[in-house]
């Protein structure tokens, strides 16, 4: 009964004061300090003027719109607030399920988990997102302990020798940066230029940028501190594109101190066609030896998915000549794709600018790829592998004949 008589109240306040009001009905008509009596109501109903006398189809309408607002009021809420409500509840879900969920997880993180086009999609996002805390949680972890540990050893070391260590370490540190700097500003006037190709930005997905800009990154960084550096182009650069961003991500103020070439012209209005190779696994052509004189053009892609012949149907449409490594000349390959990621093929390239020697250059391949490193191609090896199987099958053919004929003999003899 109380229920009844709450729900009573809510409704008069709704709708019913409003229509008082406006009819110039007096305030004591209710009385909300005690429970509703519908009997006063009616007393006072009657006891009233004809003017004052409750209109039941005005107050039906204004109970209608009473709700129409609430109505609208629920459909105006913003359509991309409710399925990010939705996808919170289903990621807390998940968690109490005992799923691979991360426990934060940012706006951005959410559109992108809301725009996955199926649910084994978006269960690989979360893993990767929930993996990608883990790692971070170790590095901090890492860190506080290495931090712990510093502090350790600067309590036990007297004051004066820390300072003595510090102040040499920070001065060296300048030192060498100052000299990679200058062996990067004279690589861009006389070194050998090297171009990243950046217009696969369309052909990745943003994790796979990410992943394209962080591997660019650590190439840059290896090629600073070469005795050699090449001279790094971005071509094909769009200064309102993903690698932009990303790059302003890792670099911040340091981007526009970068001793690279930055352009959004393609390689073939800058350079000589002839000069032009273009480094791509998919390429018929092996690259036998390192050429000083030309200049090699690397993809700037990463694609989980290994879409092959993107960078060669790019490199014919350009007219250009296309190279790929010799890696089954030098190594007995073991299982996976002969893609190699953009630091390793920098590592790759500078160790031959140095030396010209491959199986030091391809040290840099990752170990679960192969087994062993050969001294001729893989195709004589099969050969004359094929070749001695053969004269062993041969041999153990005779033997067998030889062995029948023996046997074949003795019973003639015991009949």
């Amino acid at each position: 009964m109380q229920s009844a008589n709450v729900l009573l109240k809510k409704i008069i306040r709704s709708s019913v004061l409003p229509f008082a009001a406006q009819h110039g009905m007096k305030k004591d008509l209710f009385l909300f300090s005690r429970p509703l009596s519908l009997s006063l109501c009616l007393k006072q109903d009657n006891a009233g003027t004809p003017s004052e006398k409750l209109d039941l189809d005005a107050w039906k309408k204004v109970v209608k719109s009473g709700l129409q607002e609430e109505v609208s009021e629920a459909v105006s809420e913003p359509k991309e607030l409710s399925e990010l409500a939705a996808a919170r509840e289903i990621l807390e879900m998940w968690r109490l399920a005992g799923r691979l969920v991360p426990e934060n997880i940012s706006e951005e993180q959410l559109k992108a988990f809301v725009e996955c086009p199926s649910k084994s999609a978006k269960k690989k996002y979360l893993k990767y997102l929930h993996l990608k805390e883990l790692h971070k949680k170790n590095d901090k972890r890492k860190m506080d302990e290495k931090r712990e540990r510093r502090l350790e050893s600067q309590e036990q070391a007297s004051e004066t020798d820390v300072v003595k260590r510090t102040s040499s370490v920070c001065a060296w540190a300048r030192c060498m940066d100052k000299a990679y700097n200058w062996r990067a500003a004279q690589s861009m006037i006389f070194g050998q230029p090297l171009i990243f190709d950046m217009s696969y930005e369309k052909d990745m997905s943003v994790r796979e940028v990410k992943n394209t800009v962080r591997q660019i990154v650590l190439s840059e960084s290896s090629n600073r501190r070469s005795v050699d550096p090449f001279h790094i182009h971005f071509c094909n650069f769009q200064d309102d594109s993903l690698y932009h961003s990303e790059f302003i991500k890792h670099y911040r103020e340091a981007w526009g101190r970068l001793l690279i070439t930055v352009t959004d012209q393609c390689y073939t209005d800058i350079f000589p066609k002839e000069k032009l190779i273009y480094l791509t696994a998919d390429s018929p052509q092996v690259m036998k030896t390192f050429d000083h004189d030309k200049i090699y053009i690397v993809g700037s892609m990463v694609d989980k998915s290994i879409k092959t012949g993107v960078s060669l149907a790019r490199a014919k449409r350009l007219g250009l000549e296309t190279a790929a490594l010799p890696l089954e000349r030098y190594l007995l390959w073991n299982s996976g794709a002969k893609n190699l990621t953009l630091d390793q093929m920098m590592l790759i390239l500078l160790t031959l600018k140095d030396t010209g020697d491959w199986k030091k250059a391809l040290e840099f391949v990752p170990k679960r790829k192969y087994c062993g490193f050969v001294s001729k191609p893989v195709h004589q090896l099969k050969k004359s592998l094929s070749l001695i199987n053969a004269l062993r099958l041969r041999k153990g053919q005779e033997e067998v004949q030889k062995q029948f004929a023996k046997n074949y003999s003795k019973k003639l003899m015991q009949k």
